[in-house]
């Protein structure tokens, strides 16, 4: 029966090996779970931006092994547990040692396994009295069990005390060194090793450190080839940052990039990853201060700035306020969140859809005159008009009644269609705004703008703005066509020629292409400088908070300067980065138009220009501004058909409507007036554009007092260049004639109701406009 105990022995080992195989594979609570994470907030290049408290105000991050250094992992092992792979848990020589070293010595010595000290960090054991070292060496065998001992080495890494409230190498490394785990040199790693044995000196107590680590370095090169390099590395003195340096950089971007990831960073790694460039965010930061701390004097406190790389999406830099610590100001609100009044910063793509839908190309002649849309009757930020003007210069120029023109015969999408398409959040319903939309009656944010314009840098397609590094890169991804290739491209060769408010030309050999664009809100709340600068899009307010209004609140007054410092310092900022060249999109092409009207040149145009050309959207019409005009020799006048050759001869003449003939001659640049012809009714010449009544305005109605026979409406119309009278009549009483060209004639209705009002000029050609009326006593 010699054989039966063998067997039984063997039994015996199977059975506890099933056991603890069931044990390990049974389902159980992760250990990064004993204990909740701090975030590390990351910049793009890996260093700390910010460092926050875990719910149990410790600093602890937890970092999976296989991003801590190695020589970390081997120095640690060999530091506290040379023999971790090879025990269960616990060391009975090592504990023997100890216990006769502590109790018999006077010496204490501790014995403690890896995995034993995991189990005191896990389970807060007091392991001075001998139950709790029992309960200890039973913990640490339970965990054993359960665990792997890549597991049990990562959790104590993660756990091991390092001084204060920090546990863990993740939250030691970026405190004491600024670094990531990974990223530890030699002697740095080995002076982790030894903290946990001595976790109450502090930064500024580094010499018995250095000498405990010196002592690990011996034993290091025992069993780790060494060079001449480390050998002279660990003896250097290795500094400690303290926990009073930790840093807070970019508290704008980092609030928002912890408020938007809450939820989302994994259990085992509260490590954020962000876009953020330290360098970028340095500048944003030195030049928002400098220029608002040199403008105080004009009541500009506050100031918001946000950069955005174009090839990427990402936000390399966010300044949310002037000063995040000023609380005057209320620093520590995000700018770049508040919805406020964009101004004239949306223009652009109303001149973008424009060009899409075949209103206009770049040189299409606007009229920059006194207009009524319906009851909205627009002004300029100037208070003056200036005729007609090119669509490249009415942009730049930022004239509002141009760009409400087009707005106001855009189709499918309208401004508001594209906001809404753009995702511009909390707008009201389109007739809430009516055309006021285009002078920024709707409200933005400073991050949605930004949005737009790298639209615009990317060829018109929409994509989300970054925030962190490992997002999935926007280029490879489809993003919303809101503006076709070629409209975006001719959108920013407009605002190129855009010149700078300091008078510095553009190509100076300084700074980058920059493509910008103003703003201004009603009651100077609110100034904006947007554009596109280099490889970035650059976005700067100025205004105050509370919504306080200021006059020096002038985008180009008090945003752009800001805008231009920016801008300049960039090139410096970033010596390797290069101006991206822009080229036209292929579909583009070149035409000749007449220069003074904007349409293809007809036989008499003196004087032409080259724009670009969207093929089958761009207008094609010939232009009727210049005409020839038969003048007899001896009158001067026009002459009568038949002509003689002999006493007449041809002059070319611009047939301008009357009301930019009025303001021509109000400018002091009056153009010389085609002459007519008195030739009788069966010659008129009938060749120009119709009548067209601005005053009184459709869709209204007029309450006139009966007991004010002052009270008037006034009767007003532009005509075609050749026209001289308009005759007026309401209904069929005919109630005078005025001059094409004048102010208008004033109208006082008898009656209430619907009066028929009709204007013909004095070559036959005619309007109508009901109106209604209520007299009131």
């Amino acid at each position: 029966m010699w054989h039966i105990k063998p067997r039984k022995n063997l039994l015996k080992a199977l059975f506890l090996v099933g056991v603890l195989l069931i044990i390990r594979f049974l389902p159980h609570t992760q250990l990064s779970s004993y204990a909740p994470s701090s975030t590390a907030v990351l910049a793009a290049d890996g260093s700390l931006l910010r460092l926050t408290l875990a719910a149990d105000e410790q600093y602890r991050l937890w970092v999976p092994l296989k991003q801590m250094s190695p020589t970390l992992i081997d120095a640690v092992k060999l530091q506290e547990d040379q023999w971790f792979y090879w025990h269960i848990g616990v060391n009975p020589l090592a504990l023997l040692r100890g216990a006769w070293q502590t109790y018999s010595g006077g010496n204490r010595q501790g014995g403690s396994t890896l995995t034993m000290q995991l189990a005191r960090l896990v389970y807060g054991l007091n392991t001075r009295s001998p139950s709790g070292k029992f309960k200890q060496v039973a913990l640490a065998l339970w965990l054993e069990a359960r665990y792997s001992k890549h597991d049990i080495l990562e959790a104590y890494l993660n756990l091991a005390p390092y001084g204060r409230n920090i546990q863990g190498v993740g939250a030691a490394s970026l405190i004491y060194f600024g670094k990531t785990a990974d990223k530890l040199t030699m002697p740095e790693a080995l002076t982790l090793a030894v903290i946990p044995q001595r976790p109450k000196h502090h930064a500024s107590q580094t010499s018995s450190l250095d000498q405990a680590r010196m002592r690990l370095f011996e034993r290091w090169k025992a069993s780790h080839p060494s060079s001449m390099t480390d050998e002279q590395l660990a003896h250097v003195a290795v500094p400690l940052r303290s926990l009073n340096q930790l840093p807070f950089a970019a508290p704008h971007f980092v609030d928002q990039v912890l408020a938007d990831n809450q939820d989302s960073s994994s259990t085992h790694s509260r490590t954020i990853q962000t876009t953020l460039q330290p360098r970028l965010q340095a500048l944003l930061q030195r030049q928002v201060k400098q220029y608002v701390a040199q403008n105080s004097a004009r009541g500009i406190r506050n100031a918001v700035a946000m950069l955005v790389d174009t090839r990427n999406q990402q936000v390399v830099a966010l300044q949310g306020s002037a000063d995040f610590g000023n609380a005057s100001i209320d620093g520590q609100v995000n700018g770049s969140q508040g919805k406020r009044s964009p101004g004239s910063t949306l223009k652009p793509f109303i001149y973008g859809m424009a060009l899409d839908q075949g209103l206009i190309h770049p040189l299409t002649i606007l009229k920059d005159a006194p207009t009524a849309f319906g009851p909205f009757q627009p002004e300029n930020f100037d208070g003056r008009f200036v005729g007609p003007v090119t669509a490249r210069d009415a942009l730049i120029r930022s004239r509002n009644i141009p760009a409400v023109y087009l707005a106001s015969k855009l189709k499918q999408p309208s401004l508001y269609d594209f906001m809404k398409n753009a995702g511009i959040t909390k707008l009201q319903s389109e007739d809430h705004y009516g055309l006021a939309l285009v002078l920024g009656g709707g409200e933005v944010t400073l991050e949605e703008l930004a949005t737009l314009y790298t639209m615009l840098a990317n060829q018109g397609q929409l994509k989300p703005l970054r925030y962190l590094a490992n997002e999935e890169a926007s280029k490879s991804l489809p993003g919303m066509q809101l503006i076709s290739p070629e409209a975006s491209y001719l959108v920013l060769d407009m605002l190129a020629a855009n010149p700078r408010p300091d008078g510095i030309p553009a190509a100076n050999g300084r700074s980058w292409a920059t493509m910008w664009k103003t703003g201004t809100s009603w009651g100077f709340r609110d100034a904006w400088t947007v554009g596109v600068t280099g490889p970035y899009v650059l976005a700067v307010w100025i205004g105050n908070f509370d919504g306080a209004s200021n006059p020096a609140f002038v985008g180009i007054e008090a945003a752009a300067p800001l805008f231009f410092r920016i801008t300049d310092a960039l090139p410096i900022t970033m010596p390797t980065e290069h101006d991206p060249v822009r080229l036209p999109p292929r579909t583009l092409k070149h035409v000749s138009v007449c220069a003074a009207s904007g349409d293809l040149p007809n036989a008499w145009c003196p004087q032409l220009a080259s724009t670009w050309f969207i093929p089958g959207k761009s207008p094609i019409k010939v232009s009727t501004l210049h005409r020839p005009v038969m003048i007899n020799n001896l009158t001067g006048q026009a002459a009568c058909t038949p002509y003689d050759s002999s006493s007449t001869h041809q002059e070319i003449f611009e047939f301008w409507p009357s009301d930019m003939m009025r303001l021509f001659r109000e400018a002091g640049m009056p153009r010389r007036a085609p002459p007519t012809a008195h030739c009788g009714s069966d010659a008129q010449n009938t060749e120009g554009d119709i009548p067209h009544i601005t005053s009184p305005l459709s869709s209204v109605s007029y309450t006139l007092r009966l007991s004010r026979l002052d009270e008037t409406i006034a009767l007003q119309a532009t005509a075609s260049g050749d026209a001289r009278l308009l005759y007026w009549f309401s209904d069929k009483d005919y109630l005078g004639n005025v001059a094409a060209n004048s102010g208008g004639k004033p109208w006082r209705p008898s009656t209430s109701g619907w009066h028929n009002l009709t204007v013909v000029d004095d070559k036959g050609r005619s309007a109508s406009r009901d109106v209604q009326i209520e007299m009131l006593p």
